[in-house]
């Protein structure tokens, strides 16, 4: 019954926003209320969860989306992704610049957070698209599978980090067998599906372009690379130096702080308004402007994360999650399909990841014992299917969409599919490494 009841949502959903063109976060909160209605939660406890999904989700984005869309916007505007772009489209060509976004989303998702990753990213997948005419989600779609597969599959992200804990797994190990996944998984899902996706030729977001500026107008070469490069740099080195220090180090706590994301973040957008304002002889105020106008960009996009944090908490709170591990913990097939399985269909239920990941290694674990699972490969088994079709309960689906201004059933037909994609070619890819090493 709460399988059902989630389905019946999910559709009104989509058919208040398509249909009778509700706004997003008011067609959010009216299914979370009436999925908490028809769930016989208390009128208290929805409101409760509501609010709490909402902050929740907002609390651990909010810094992150403000501070990259200032970034991508600095970068827009100095020249800076102009300039990278341009160096980019000389040394591969105009016909191998999805390759190389492709490449650039996968090293980049390797340490950051997906939304981190896509906000650094994408204003230079806009640029190239525009500059060049070449269709934004063609060039834009192998990017996206790299960071998702990343989220999905490679510790030390949330959902894979906190499942290697629980099962009690080598990090190295399982990192090791997940970027052997990871590289088919990218290629079907972003090379070869990216392939198929010119026709959609509509324009993404402007709130990220700038004017063609000359080559003396753009800073250089160095500066434009180090500002967009700097999140990336920081959170890596703090996360390889952490794991070679004692936890009793002076300087631990220090590396821990500068490595979490959003401080990361505000370093790099204090270097970027001196390397790409300052140094441009732009004076402070017209840097404020600009910032401020970064955050009027993805005010909306906050809100519809609010509203998609909503409905999950009252999905979860629900028992939705519950209830669809009880109902696949008798089965019968192999364990680590089942625990494919398991997380799917709690990630179309509830959207999030790192929820699905999390609740189906509780159940996961016992059988992984009677069954002598390979461990390392059920931790990649569950963070697959915790990719698995991602569609309007996800904050992801909303980002992707308003970045690249397409409509719900074009959002549905590039993303979705591709998110399957990479959770259908993960499954494959453990039960083929579990053949090989069983």
């Amino acid at each position: 019954m709460p399988l059902l009841i989630t389905v019946i949502g999910l559709i009104v959903l989509i058919i208040l926003i398509s249909y009778f063109k509700i706004h997003t976060f008011l067609a959010f909160l009216i299914v979370s209320m009436g999925v908490g209605i028809s769930l016989n939660m208390k009128p208290t406890v929805i409101l409760n969860a509501i609010q709490q999904g909402a902050g929740s989700t907002l609390g651990s984005l909010v810094a992150i989306i403000a501070l990259g869309a200032m970034l991508g916007k600095l970068v827009a505007q100095s020249g800076a992704a102009q300039r990278i772009s341009t160096k980019m489209i000389e040394l591969v060509g105009k016909k191998n610049v999805r390759w190389a976004f492709l490449i650039t989303g996968f090293i980049v998702g390797l340490p950051l957070f997906f939304s981190v990753g896509f906000l650094l990213i994408t204003p230079l997948v806009i640029t190239v698209a525009y500059r060049y005419k070449i269709p934004a989600v063609y060039i834009g779609i192998p990017m996206i599978a790299s960071l998702s597969v990343t989220q999905g599959y490679l510790p030390p992200h949330p959902a894979p980090l906190a499942i290697c804990k629980q099962f009690n797994v080598d990090i190295g190990l399982t990192l090791f067998y997940g970027i052997l996944i990871a590289i088919p998984a990218t290629l079907i899902s972003g090379a070869l599906f990216g392939s198929t996706l010119k026709k959609y030729t509509m324009l993404p977001n402007k709130a990220f372009i700038a004017e063609e500026l000359t080559d003396e107008q753009m800073p250089s070469t160095f500066n434009s690379l180090l500002s967009i490069l700097l999140p990336i740099i920081l959170i890596s080195f703090c996360t390889i130096t952490l794991s070679f220090l004692p936890q009793n180090a002076y300087f631990r706590q220090t590396l821990v702080f500068i490595g979490d994301p959003v401080v990361s973040m505000l370093i790099s957008v204090l270097v970027a308004m001196y390397l790409l304002g300052i140094k441009q002889n732009k004076k402070l105020n017209e840097i404020a402007t600009q910032l401020g106008d970064s955050v009027k960009d993805v005010t909306m996009i906050l809100l519809v994360f609010a509203g998609a944090g909503a409905l999950k908490q009252v999905l979860t709170e629900g028992g939705v999650s519950q209830s669809i591990a009880d109902l696949m913990q008798n089965s019968s097939m192999h364990p680590l399909v089942l625990a494919w399985g398991m997380a799917a269909i709690i990630r179309i239920a509830v959207g999030s990841s790192t929820v699905s990941g999390i609740t189906t290694a509780g159940f996961m674990a016992p059988l992984l014992i009677s069954s002598h699972t390979e461990p390392h490969l059920m931790v990649l088994s569950i963070g697959a299917g915790s990719m698995t079709c991602s569609h309007v309960n996800d904050s992801g689906f909303w980002l992707y969409k308003e970045y690249f201004q397409l409509t719900m059933m074009e959002t549905l037909k590039t993303w979705t599919v591709m998110e399957t994609l990479v959770s259908i070619t993960g499954l494959l890819g453990v039960l083929a490494l579990n053949w090989v090493i069983g």
